[in-house]
């Protein structure tokens, strides 16, 4: 007789549905958390400022006491942001009325400057807050999954269970009403809702025509708007109109140039040493800036240059900005992102520059020298910060090392490389003489002085300082319409020789024309004959 077959034991089938549902809440809910409480320090034009993610669909700019100007978001999903304008830093305001900072604190030039090229801001910031609110979403996810494990080590596998089994004819209702209730709970809870809308605040007609328009003002800055308003919006104008002139007038004057010194390389059929031709496949194109202490006006020049010349690097030799400060950030995210896609930007920081800058210029997408050998697009460049810092209002300081000291630095590094230095990019110009006297870089190019000088040897390589590419002159602005001439230049580098081959100016002047100088020879190093002497062996006279 055969035994009874005993029953299989009832297996509980694992529901994966409510899971999937409960993950994908707490990663909704993480996400919407993380999103609306993203926060970051930054600039506003010459301000420091804080910027929050805000659900009220308004840009609301808070200017403190002096109330708010708000205009409608054109954020997604009812995102929103406020912008709170901080106290100008107390390095500001230790600086006299003459100096060119005046034009970050009170210029109204400044301002204009700012909000006709705020796309470098507004990258800046918005990466920032992308980076923010990724990690907020990470750690209200690690959060809420470690809530959850700790919850369920603490209740027991046994109570689970038994849990579960009451719950499990409620389970769909359940887990679904809690999914909506956590990402409802803790939306509301990011509650950054601080910048209410104000629809009953009217627009503000001045703002009329410009990306501003239909933003509305309270408080007191209705009435300096009222004031000052049109002033601001003519500087603005004016300092758009400039540049636009500036910038058709250059691009006019290089293609004029470029067609005659082509149409002489074809008179001469390219035998005569004084022209220059074309880029060749074995030439390099190089665009050299120098000192533009925040000038961003002349981006879109520097961009019409680069793409006019066909050149793939440029050459920035410092005090790209005016006090190193951090609110100075949009004037190094500008000029970054004014070199075109596919071209290398390598600086050398210069006194009016400081490491958190520099930092951003970095970030930003510039290549910085920091003493060590660089090679791009096959040519090695050899560079560092300069060694002094200078602060308007507050004098200069030296930093670890003295010009001199930093100078033997160089040399050594130069002297000592085994594939050879191309060319030293300093800021300051006498910072290099110590390599070129030594013959252990052919070339230097440099900047400081706000007048071009050279290209002239010294030692045994060729120096040639750059003036502004702002136009500094003394006790002036850089910011707004130029005050003095603006001069970039061009170099064409051979790779065969690894030598300069030519340099050609290129100067807007501040009636907003522009001057496109013809191309001149690179000089050649003239070598001394007690040196040839000594490196055949031979004795040098007495």
């Amino acid at each position: 007789m055969s035994s009874p077959t005993r029953p299989e034991p009832t297996r509980t089938r694992r529901r994966w549905w409510p899971r999937i549902l409960l993950g994908t809440a707490a990663v909704l809910a993480s996400l919407v958390f993380g999103v609306t409480t993203a926060s970051v320090e930054g600039s506003f034009g010459p301000h420091e400022a804080r910027y929050d993610v805000t659900t009220d669909e308004t840009i609301t700019v808070d200017l403190g006491p002096l109330g708010t100007l708000q205009i409608d978001s054109p954020l997604p999903l009812a995102l929103g942001a406020h912008i709170t304008v901080q106290e100008i830093p107390s390095s500001f305001v230790q600086l006299d009325q003459a100096t060119t900072l005046q034009a970050l604190t009170g210029d109204l030039n400044s301002y204009a400057q700012f909000f006709s090229a705020p796309e470098a801001t507004v990258r800046d910031v918005a990466r920032a807050l992308v980076i923010d609110a990724i990690l907020r979403t990470l750690v209200a996810l690690l959060v809420l999954v470690a809530g959850w494990f700790t919850v369920a080590a603490l209740v027991g596998a046994a109570r689970r269970d038994e849990l579960a089994e009451r719950v499990r004819p409620h389970e769909r209702h359940l887990v679904v009403g809690g999914a909506i209730a956590v990402v409802v709970v803790l939306a509301a809870s990011s509650g950054i809702e601080s910048a209410r809308r104000d629809d009953d605040a009217p627009a503000e007609a001045v703002f009329a025509g410009t990306p501003l328009e239909g933003a509305r003002v309270t408080g007191r800055l209705g009435g300096v708007i009222d004031t000052y308003g049109s002033n601001v919006l003519d500087a603005y104008r004016e300092n758009e109109a400039f540049y636009a002139r500036a910038d058709r007038a250059m691009a006019t004057q290089w293609d004029i140039t470029t067609d005659a010194v082509a149409a002489q390389d074809a008179l001469l059929g390219g035998t005569d040493d004084s022209s220059v031709r074309a880029p060749q496949p074995d030439l390099v194109t190089l665009v050299v800036v120098s000192d533009l202490h925040c000038n961003v006006g002349m981006a879109p020049l520097i961009t019409t240059l680069v793409k006019r010349s066909g050149a793939s690097l440029v050459l920035d030799a410092g005090d790209t900005t005016i006090n190193g400060t951090s609110v100075e950030q949009y004037c190094v995210s500008t000029f970054a992102r004014a070199i075109p896609d596919g071209v290398d930007l390598v600086t050398s920081p210069g006194n009016h520059d400081s490491a958190d800058t520099s930092a951003m210029y970095a970030r930003a997408g510039a290549q910085v020298l920091g003493g060590e050998v660089l090679e791009v697009d096959g040519i090695r460049i050899l560079g560092d910060r300069d060694p002094n810092e200078t602060r308007l209002g507050q004098g200069t300081s030296a930093g670890a090392r003295t010009a001199e000291e930093e100078g033997e630095d160089l040399a050594v590094t130069a002297c000592d490389d085994e594939d050879g230095v191309d060319l030293l990019l300093v800021h300051t110009p006498w910072v290099g003489d110590a390599t070129l006297d030594g013959g252990c870089a052919p070339a230097q190019v440099s900047g400081h002085l706000h007048r071009r000088t050279g290209p002239v040897q010294v030692g045994q390589g060729i120096r040639y300082g750059s003036s502004s590419s702002a136009g500094a002159t003394l006790n002036e602005p850089t910011v707004g319409p130029l005050k003095g001439t603006a001069e970039m230049t061009v170099l064409h580098w051979d790779r065969s020789t690894r030598r300069v081959v030519d340099y050609q100016i290129v100067q807007v002047t501040p009636e907003a024309t522009a001057r496109v100088l013809w191309p001149q020879p690179w000089p050649t190093v003239v070598v001394p004959p007690t040196i040839i002497g000594s490196q055949l062996g031979a004795p040098s006279p007495v």
